[in-house]
């Protein structure tokens, strides 16, 4: 087992209590043919510890079979110093952030958006886990939506891919790319993709 794939195992343990992994797709597509709203969501942080690091940005799409319900995206101002590591890879910069409001004043309007809903992400243990972690910091209650993980699902659906990051999944499912590596972009294609594995 990888590193990687340790550290993710590890999410998923600490999770356990707050947010079910759903990982079976005939329950998945059962769910999606019945009307479930799903939101798709994603963050960028300043690293990978949610002890020292903290959430830049969160983008989240909310949908269902119908099509697109609402969009959710907001940039937020870390009240830390923003690592060049982490820059590098999501573009964020400290002057992007300087104004933007805190977290705290951003969680209630997420957990309002997501209320009700089933959860998406990529590697989703990583972002539950970040997020749970600012609002027990912040004092409100933790996340408790179903969520589903569409890089283990991918894992499934597509055995003869190569990879299984986000950015190569879209490519090799034609899903365009707009803005890699930044949150509600990600999370845009998380549900493209997500629609693509559960209609398979």
């Amino acid at each position: 087992m990888t590193q990687s794939q340790q550290r993710l195992n590890q999410f998923s343990m600490q999770h356990q209590k707050h947010n079910i992994i759903l990982s079976d797709i005939k329950k998945l597509f059962r769910l999606y043919n019945d009307g479930m709203t799903f939101v798709a969501f994603d963050t960028e942080t300043t690293g990978l510890h949610s002890s020292t690091d903290r959430i830049l940005e969160i983008g989240a799409v909310k949908f269902n079979k119908n099509g697109e319900l609402g969009i959710y995206s907001e940039l937020i101002n870390p009240l830390i110093p923003i690592p060049k590591i982490a820059s590098d890879v999501n573009h964020i910069t400290d002057m992007m952030v300087k104004d933007k409001p805190c977290i705290k004043d951003i969680l209630p309007s997420f957990v309002d958006f997501i209320s009700g809903t089933v959860l998406i992400a990529h590697n989703a243990p990583f972002d539950l886990y970040f997020v749970n972690a600012e609002l027990e910091r912040n004092g409100f209650k933790p996340m408790t939506n179903d969520a589903i993980d569409t890089l283990t699902l991918s894992r499934s659906v597509y055995p003869d891919f190569e990879r299984h990051k986000l950015q190569y999944l879209a490519e090799r499912l034609n899903i365009n790319v707009q803005d890699a590596h930044r949150a509600f972009d990600d999370a845009r294609v998380c549900k493209e993709i997500f629609i693509r594995m559960v209609t398979k």
